[in-house]
Formats: C-alpha cells, sequence, structure tokens
C-alpha cells in the first residue's frame, strides 16, 4: 500500500552520507516511506569512501551548504543579503550577537551564514524544518527558523547533549517546537534544561528489522580452552576516545594466558594507529584483526561469525559519551551478546547477568573479569544473546521511532508504510 503524500520535510545534519550514523539514514528511509517529502541539508560533504544500502534507497535530494564561508563567498553573501528582507531578520541578528558575546568562535560564524544560505536556497515546498543534533546543526535550524518566523524541531542524541552548554541547550530547548532524545538518560538532562519540559520527547531509534533478520545459524560452543577455537569477539565503532578501545585492549592484556581469544574491530577513525601501537606494546597485537570502515552487510557478517560483542564507552574529558551504541542493538539482533560498560543509555537494553555483561566504564580489570566469564562459558553466552535478541524485537523495532515523529511532525495525518 501506497503511503498518502506528506508534507515536505527539510532536514539538517552534520553531514550525509556518513557510515556511523545508520540510525538517522534508515529515519529519514522510513519517513519517505511514511509518504513524507524530504530535502536534506548537509552542513558537511561526505569523506567516508563507502556507502550502506540504505543511502542508494533514499530518493531526497541533498543541499550541501558552504562547508566553510571563505570557500563560497558570493554564495554568502547572496544569502546574508537575502535573509536581511525575511522579517525575523533583524531580531535573529541581534540574538546573534548576545549567542557570539557567550562564544566567540568562527564556528559561530559559520552557523549564522550557513542559515543564512538555507533562508535564500529554502526548498520549495518545504513544510517543516528539522535538525539532527542538538549542536551545530540546530543552530543552523534555529537561525534560520528565526529568521524566517518558522516552526522547527530537534533530534538530540549524545555528544551534542553532553558538551553543549546548558545556556544554548534550553535557549533551543524554549524555541523549538518539540524535541526527541533517544536515551532516558539523556531525556532527563534535556527535561531538566527545558523551559517546558513536556516538550521533550523518549523515543528510542531502534532498527528496521527487516534489514536485521533472526540469525538462524548455530554458534560453536567454544570455551577458549582448544588454541585451534578461539572465542571470536568483535567491536565495531569510530576508533575515537569515548569508545573506550584503550581500555579494552588493556583488558585483553589481563586475560589468563590459557584463554585463546580472537578479536576484530571494524571501523574508521583517528586512533587506529595509535590503537595498534599499544595493541603491540600490551602484547596481545597476534590477537587483533582492524579491518577498517565497513558496510552495513560487512558488518552484519560480523555479527553472525562472532561469539561475542565489547564495547568499552567512556565519557571522555569533555564530557562527551555515547547515548546507546546502536551497534550494540545491532549485534542483539544476531542474538550476540554484549560487554559493556555500564553507562548512559546502555543499561536501558543490557542487563547484567540477563541479557549481557556490563562493568564500569575506565576499569579494563573489571573488564577482563567480565571477558574471562563470557569467553568461558558458551552457555551464558547463548542464553544472554537469546535474551538480549527478545528484548530487541519487543521494544527497539525503528517503526515505533518513525511513528513518534509521524505524529509529532504531522498530528492530524494516519499514514501506513509502504
Amino acid at each position: 500500500m501506497t503511503a498518502k503524500a506528506g508534507p515536505k520535510l527539510v532536514v539538517v545534519v552534520k553531514g550525509y552520507p556518513r557510515l556511523s550514523e545508520t540510525f538517522i539514514a534508515q529515519e529519514l528511509r522510513g519517513l519517505e516511506l511514511q509518504g513524507f517529502d524530504l530535502v536534506i541539508v548537509s552542513l558537511r560533504h561526505p569523506t567516508d569512501k563507502k556507502g550502506h544500502p540504505v543511502h542508494g534507497e533514499i530518493r531526497a535530494k541533498v543541499l550541501y551548504l558552504p562547508e566553510y564561508l571563505h570557500q563560497e563567498p558570493i554564495r554568502v553573501l547572496k544569502g546574508l543579503w537575502s535573509a536581511r528582507k525575511e522579517p525575523g531578520f533583524r531580531a535573529t541578528f541581534r540574538a546573534f550577537l548576545g549567542d557570539l558575546r557567550r562564544d566567540i568562535s568562527r564556528n559561530r560564524l559559520r552557523r549564522l551564514g550557513q542559515a543564512a544560505v538555507l533562508v535564500r536556497e529554502w526548498p520549495e515546498g518545504g513544510h517543516w524544518l528539522h535538525a539532527h543534533f542538538i549542536h551545530t546543526p540546530a543552530s543552523v535550524a534555529d537561525y534560520a527558523a528565526r529568521i524566517m518566523v518558522r516552526d522547527w524541531s530537534i533530534s538530540a542524541h549524545a555528544k551534542d547533549i553532553w558538551t553543549s552548554p546548558d545556556w544554548e541547550l534550553s535557549g533551543k530547548l524554549g524555541r523549538a517546537r518539540w524535541t526527541v532524545t533517544c536515551t532516558e538518560s539523556g531525556h532527563r538532562h534535556l527535561q531538566s534544561l527545558a523551559p517546558d519540559p513536556g516538550r521533550v520527547h523518549l523515543s528510542y531509534h531502534g532498527l528496521n528489522l527487516d534489514r536485521f533478520p533472526h540469525f538462524d545459524g548455530l554458534r560453536a560452543s567454544h570455551d577458549g580452552s582448544d588454541p585451534t577455537q578461539p572465542v571470536r569477539i568483535v567491536s565495531v565503532g569510530r576508533a575515537v576516545p569515548k569508545k573506550g578501545y584503550d581500555i579494552l585492549l588493556r583488558a585483553f592484556a589481563l586475560l589468563p594466558p590459557d584463554l585463546h581469544w580472537r578479536f576484530t574491530h571494524l571501523g574508521s577513525g583517528g586512533e587506529v594507529a595509535k590503537l595498534k601501537r599499544l595493541a603491540d606494546e600490551l602484547g596481545v597485537a597476534r590477537h587483533c584483526t582492524w579491518r577498517g570502515a565497513a558496510d552495513q552487510t560487512e558488518v552484519i557478517a560480523a555479527y553472525r561469525e562472532a561469539d561475542l560483542f565489547a564495547l568499552a564507552s567512556r565519557i571522555a574529558k569533555d564530557g562527551d559519551r555515547d547515548g546507546l551504541p546502536n551497534v550494540i542493538v545491532e549485534a542483539a539482533s544476531q542474538g550476540l551478546p554484549s560487554v559493556a560498560s555500564n553507562i548512559s543509555g546502555i543499561p536501558e537494553l543490557v542487563t547484567d547477568g540477563v541479557s549481557g555483561w556490563l562493568f564500569p566504564p575506565e576499569d579494563p580489570p573489571a573488564l577482563a573479569l567480565a571477558l574471562t566469564e563470557a569467553i568461558r562459558d558458551p552457555g551464558a553466552r547463548a542464553a544472554r544473546g537469546a535474551a538480549a535478541e527478545v528484548r530487541v524485537r519487543r521494544h527497539f523495532d525503528y517503526q515505533t521511532s518513525i511513528a513518534d515523529l509521524t505524529a509529532l511532525i504531522d498530528p492530524t495525518e494516519e499514514r501506513r508504510c509502504a
């Protein structure tokens, strides 16, 4: 059944397409299947050399704003000249000067310039403005919405919540028509800052479970005692400080020497070379494989080949942290249990002793103990992986989040996916 045509959505994102933001891509495609016409507004050009299958299915046009204002000065000047004629320009410019006094930075100037270009090049028929991430994309959307005197909304996620100043979060939460966020911890924090907490909503991203069907294969009952049958541990994520891969490597170095295991990492990131050196220094490099960036097909295959998923997320020095990492949800959809740190939204999916193993962040010995138990007990891995999959398939179907967004964007219409 074809969904009824809905209003045109203009969605501002930091970069498009991005391998690390599958959850945004599947949401965009889900909204298209609900009948919405989308235009994606990207603040940056893509840098990933690969894409996920869902990127090829998204029909939306992409408008790339000037990534740096000095690269397209004529376009920016035209945008500012055009924006000055809009009803909200003067008030917005005064507000911008107030923001600039609090945040004297090139990034602040870039946000206003990008917003002006968006106003001038506003997609014909654009009905609703939405920003993914409450930091830079929401700043651009906020300025543009105020210049045009237009309603707008926000999806807030993880780093953007915890590394933005409270004054800026509170202002955006007050001006946006509504905000959604994807973990209970983030939800509580944003509600505490919002002038109207009732306009901040919790909606888990979930998965498009059609792309992550149940894995019918059987995992071998390896217990780490046979050097010819090592337990296979996988992790998927960018090699950045908040992912805690240095903690994971230090935990590997503490595992009993008679325990046989292999570790595979999928993902890019600036710390890969540093992590390889650390693995060599710790004497675990021979156990580790670094596969680099991978698309969704490769990631699903890696989940199915593995016996255990591991992620040592931490709260970085600047406050950056994971919310509920999508990769843990993906792994669970394949019956793969996780050993993960007990921060942010992770305990909202993984229950220690039931659907995985949790440990305190920044604690390699505690992680090593959890890994040792998981490696040596294939029965516990199977039981906890099955429990995790049940929870994902009952509570983390992305159709729920799409329905939440549809109701918020256009509450008068009822739609059904095609």
